[in-house]
């Protein structure tokens, strides 16, 4: 019986994501409209957009190959697998032993491979302008990305987030300099992984401006369905970690009585509210930067994961 319950939570924080991913960002967006005085698209909007894709039928270039029709639900599963691995709710879930930020970012990794192949398999100048600008950016990004992921486990002996959720919501990490650096170095790295300004503008179409949307221009139909469905949910994964990580309070955990986990969810959407509010808020009080301009918005992400590393190291009288 507790196999089938726990079989049962792991499914429903499997069905929540997916489903949550694209309200997250019908929230950001109505956010945005709102803040610059417009009323904005619907919340429900994204459902109504990718039920209207899923209708259509897919457009594949003469020259495409099998990678370009087989990339949109190669990165969808990826990336659906990664969210639902990290914490949402309840910690201490059914496949929680292998939700390790390691293997999160090697999934988000292989999705962004199959994405940039899918974007230069046709060969058009857009495709290509935009992988390139991506392997970009994700070659300064996973390094910060792996520094946070560094010092959070060397605070808390375990690259688990079920572990390290747990250990900060019981304040056994207590407060550290170094935790409130790798938190401003994966909110940095969220933005820039997530195509969000000010490092993109994911309601832009200028040929010299974008990044994600050039490598997904020649894409139609239920094909384009699953890459907006996969950003929607890259985007409920980064809240959710930065979630998990910092601010776990209010989630279950393993032996609580059922009440903990209605508490956990409730927690769990504040969260996600609150977190596409400011998203929103953010993106409309900051511009776009130039693309050379990455790598030193990158680079301060990276030096901040770094140094987070080397306080901690020091705080430790230069034992582990």
């Amino acid at each position: 019986m507790a196999l089938i319950m726990a079989a049962l939570v792991q499914g429903l924080q499997m069905t929540l994501v997916l489903a949550l991913a694209p309200l997250l960002t019908g929230l950001v967006r109505k956010v945005k409209a709102r803040v610059l005085r417009r009323r904005g698209p619907p919340l429900l909007q994204p459902y109504l957009d990718l039920a209207r894709l899923i209708r259509k039928e897919a457009v594949v270039a003469d020259n495409a190959s099998w990678l370009f029709r087989a990339a949109p639900y190669l990165i969808f599963a990826a990336t659906w697998v990664a969210a639902a691995l990290v914490p949402t709710f309840a910690s201490g879930l059914l496949f929680s032993w292998s939700a390790d930020v390691i293997a999160i970012v090697a999934l988000l990794g292989s999705a962004r491979f199959f994405l940039t192949l899918a974007g230069m398999d046709v060969g058009t100048s857009f495709g290509g302008l935009g992988s390139s600008r991506e392997v970009m950016i994700a070659s300064l990004a996973e390094p910060a990305m792996l520094m946070v992921v560094f010092t959070v486990s060397l605070v808390a002996h375990s690259t688990q987030l079920s572990t390290i959720s747990q250990l900060v919501d019981f304040s056994l990490m207590g407060l550290r300099i170094s935790l409130a650096m790798g938190l401003i170095a994966l909110i940095l790295v969220a933005l820039a992984e997530n195509a969000r300004i000010p490092v993109d503008n994911p309601a832009t179409h200028l040929e010299l401006t974008m990044v994600h949307e050039a490598m997904v221009l020649e894409y139609s139909g239920r094909h384009l369905a699953m890459i907006e469905i996969g950003a929607s949910l890259k985007l409920v994964l980064y809240l959710s970690m930065i979630a998990a990580l910092f601010l776990p309070m209010g989630m279950a955990h393993p032996g609580d009585p059922p009440l903990a986990y209605l508490v956990g969810l409730v927690a769990y959407l504040a969260k996600m509210t609150l977190g596409g509010v400011l998203l929103g808020v953010f993106e409309v009080s900051i511009a776009k930067m130039r693309v050379f301009r990455v790598p030193e918005f990158l680079g301060a992400a990276l030096m901040l994961g770094l140094l987070a590393t080397l306080l901690l190291f020091v705080s430790k009288g230069g034992r582990w």
